[in-house]
C-alpha cells in the first residue's frame, strides 16, 4: 500500500468524483481510477459504491477514511521531521542528568529557552549511568565526572558544596566553613553513591580527619528538611530550601561536565545549547564557578 494511492482515495472521498479528484491532483482520470482500484484489491475492501458515474463511500470506505487521513498526516509530519534532521535542526533535546542537577541547574536553564529552541525533555539518571544514556536515546548528558573517551564534551561549571544551617544556628552569620569544623558536627549527608558525598569524603580523607556523627539520606531535600528542624547540618550541592542559611564548604566543590555523541546529526546545535548552559551557570552562581 503506497501513500500515493491513499492520497487518491482521500481526494476522491473529498471531491465526490474521480474527475474532480484528478483535476485537484493534476493526474489523469484513468490513472486515478486505476490506482484506487488497486488499493481496493490490496485491502480486500470495496471503498466506493459506483452509482451512475459518481462514487459514494461504502460503509467500509467511511470506516477506512479517518485511518487513511491520519496516516497521510503522520507521513507529512515524518517528512518534515526528516527534512529538519537533514538540515541539522533538533526538534527535541533530551537531557540526561542526575536528579539534583536536573532540579537545580537544568530546570532553571530550561526556563530561559525561547520558541526557536528545541522542545526540551529530561531524563533522570543515577550518576554512574548518566553518560550511558547517550546510547539510549539522550542527546545531551550532564555528569560530575569527565566524559568518557569517544564522546565530545565541555566542562560546564565548578559548583560549590554547601553546608546548610537554620537561622538560629551559631554559624548563621558566617558565609563559609572549613572541612575541619564540619567533621565535629552532626552532619546530614547524601549516601556515598552521590557525588557531593564523594567529594566531601575525599576532602575529609585528604585532611586525615574523620566524621563524628553522620546521618545519611537519599534525598538532599529531605536532608535540608531535617536540618531545618535543628537536627544537624545538611551538606549538599542543592540550592537552599526551608529558609536555611548557606555556608560554602571551603576547598570542596562539584564539577559538572556536558557530553554528547560527536557524530550526532545536530552536534552543532547541542554544542550551542551547552555554551548557553555554561554561561547560565556563571550568571546564576557567579564567575567563580567558571571551570578552570
Amino acid at each position: 500500500m503506497e501513500l500515493r494511492t491513499l492520497r487518491y482515495f482521500v481526494a476522491i472521498a473529498e471531491a465526490g468524483t474521480v474527475t474532480a479528484a484528478a483535476a485537484a491532483l493534476h493526474f489523469t482520470q484513468p490513472s486515478v481510477s486505476r490506482q484506487v482500484r488497486q488499493l481496493e484489491r490490496q485491502l480486500g475492501l470495496e471503498l466506493f459504491v459506483r452509482d451512475e458515474g459518481r462514487l459514494r463511500l461504502s460503509a467500509a470506505g467511511r470506516a477506512f477514511l479517518p485511518l487513511a487521513t491520519q496516516l497521510l498526516a503522520q507521513a507529512e509530519r515524518t517528512q518534515a521531521a526528516a527534512a529538519a534532521i537533514a538540515a541539522g535542526h533538533l526538534p527535541t533535546l533530551t537531557i540526561a542528568a542526575p536528579a539534583t542537577t536536573l532540579t537545580d541547574v537544568v530546570a532553571p536553564f530550561l526556563a530561559t529557552l525561547g520558541p526557536g529552541d528545541p522542545m526540551p525533555a529530561v531524563r533522570a539518571e543515577v550518576p554512574i549511568s548518566v553518560y550511558g544514556a547517550l546510547a539510549r536515546g539522550a542527546d545531551l548528558a550532564i555528569g560530575a565526572t569527565p566524559w568518557p573517551a569517544g564522546l565530545d564534551g565541555r566542562p560546564l561549571a565548578d559548583l560549590p558544596l554547601w553546608a546548610y544551617v537554620p537561622a538560629g544556628h551559631p554559624w548563621a552569620g558566617r558565609s563559609e566553613v572549613s572541612v575541619e569544623a564540619l567533621v565535629g558536627e552532626p552532619l546530614l549527608l547524601p549516601t556515598p553513591d552521590y557525588y557531593p558525598r564523594r567529594a566531601l569524603d575525599v576532602a575529609v580523607a585528604s585532611a586525615r580527619l574523620a566524621y563524628r556523627d553522620v546521618h545519611e539520606f537519599t534525598s538532599a531535600e529531605v536532608a535540608q528538611a531535617v536540618a531545618a528542624s535543628g537536627r544537624g547540618i545538611a551538606v549538599v550541592s542543592d540550592d537552599a530550601r526551608f529558609d536555611l542559611h548557606p555556608l560554602r564548604v571551603l576547598g570542596v566543590g562539584i564539577s559538572l561536565y556536558a557530553a554528547w555523541e560527536p557524530d550526532h546529526y545536530a552536534a552543532t546545535t547541542i554544542r550551542a545549547v551547552v555554551e548557553r548552559l555554561a554561561a547560565f551557570c556563571v550568571a546564576r552562581y557567579g564567575p567563580e564557578v567558571t571551570p578552570l
